[in-house]
C-alpha cells in the first residue's frame, strides 16, 4: 500500500509541475484530462473504478464558474451533484494544482473511524474517492480583478453520506 501511494504522489507531483511548461497544444493535456488524470490516480490506488468526464457536469460546472468569476467566492452551488471548489491567489494556478489539494486531505482521513481528524477537513478527498461515483465534470475560471482563480468539479452520483464509507 506505501508503495501505491508514494507512486501516486509521484504522478501527481509529475502532472502538476509539468503540465504549465509544456507550451505546444499537442504536448499539453486537454484541460478534462489536466483533471480526470489526477481524480483517477488516487482512485487506482485504492482500486476504484476510474471516473468518467461528463460534458453534461461539466457545462454545470462551467455555469457556477462563470458565476464565482466576479468574487472568486469559496460557496457551493448547492447544485444536483457532489462538487469540490477551489481557490487560489494570483493565476496560473493548474487543474492537477486543484486536484492535488483535494487529495492531500487524505492524510486528515482515517478510514477506520471515518471520520476526518479533529479541526480537519477531508471531505473533497472522500467525494472523489467515493466508490459509487462513475462520472466528473470540471471547470476552471479567472476571477476579475486579480483575485484569483476559481475551479469546481462536480460528480454524480454524488458522495458523502453521513455514516457511510467512501470505498
Amino acid at each position: 500500500m506505501r508503495a501505491c501511494l508514494s507512486g501516486l504522489t509521484v504522478f501527481l507531483l509529475l502532472i502538476s509541475t509539468t503540465t504549465p511548461a509544456l507550451t505546444r497544444p499537442s504536448q499539453r493535456l486537454s484541460l478534462a484530462n489536466q483533471f480526470l488524470a489526477p481524480h483517477n490516480a488516487a482512485r487506482s490506488a485504492l482500486g476504484l473504478q476510474p471516473l468518467l468526464w461528463d460534458a453534461k457536469l461539466a457545462r454545470y460546472a462551467q455555469w457556477y464558474a462563470n458565476q464565482r468569476r466576479f468574487d472568486c467566492a469559496l460557496q457551493h452551488s448547492n447544485g444536483p451533484y457532489g462538487e469540490n471548489i477551489f481557490w487560489g491567489s494570483g493565476d496560473g494556478w493548474t487543474p492537477s494544482q486543484a486536484v492535488m489539494a483535494w487529495i492531500s486531505e487524505r492524510q486528515w482521513y482515517n478510514y477506520w473511524s471515518n471520520s476526518c481528524a479533529g479541526g480537519q477537513e477531508c471531505g473533497h478527498y472522500t467525494q472523489i474517492v467515493w466508490s459509487s461515483t462513475r462520472r466528473v465534470g470540471c471547470a476552471k475560471v479567472t476571477c476579475f480583478g486579480g483575485r484569483g482563480d476559481f475551479m469546481t468539479c462536480n460528480y454524480d452520483p454524488p458522495g458523502n453520506y453521513i455514516g457511510e464509507r467512501p470505498y
